[in-house]
């Protein structure tokens, strides 16, 4: 009996979806999501004057969402501990394609 092979496009869409579809569940933990086409500028943000003493600027990022890239909104926060610095999320280029580094309290 003779089978038909998945086309190479049509495997990495599958691959990508269920990749995207772990990450966003939180079940791929450690999972990369790849993305083919590179992450559009950041928007510029107006902030206004902090809601606070000790409230530090999250920057809004480039997310994507599965199928294309969304923008989500800078806020204010207070850092866990006492003077931590925030990390900033970004997108990097690798072999398949642009992965994004989640941002994190220092």
């Amino acid at each position: 009996m003779l089978t038909k092979r998945p086309k190479a496009g049509m495997l990495a869409t599958v691959l990508l979806a269920g990749i995207a579809t772990l990450a966003s569940c939180g079940g791929g933990v450690g999972a990369a999501v790849y993305v083919r086409t590179p992450p559009p500028p950041d928007v510029v943000e107006v902030r206004g004057a902090a809601p606070g003493p000790g409230f530090v600027w999250i920057a809004g990022y480039q997310s994507w969402n599965g199928s294309a890239y969304v923008w989500i909104p800078g806020r204010w926060e207070r850092p866990p501990r006492g003077r931590g610095r925030w990390q900033r999320g970004h997108w990097v280029h690798r072999r398949g394609g642009w992965v994004w580094v989640e941002g994190r309290w220092r």
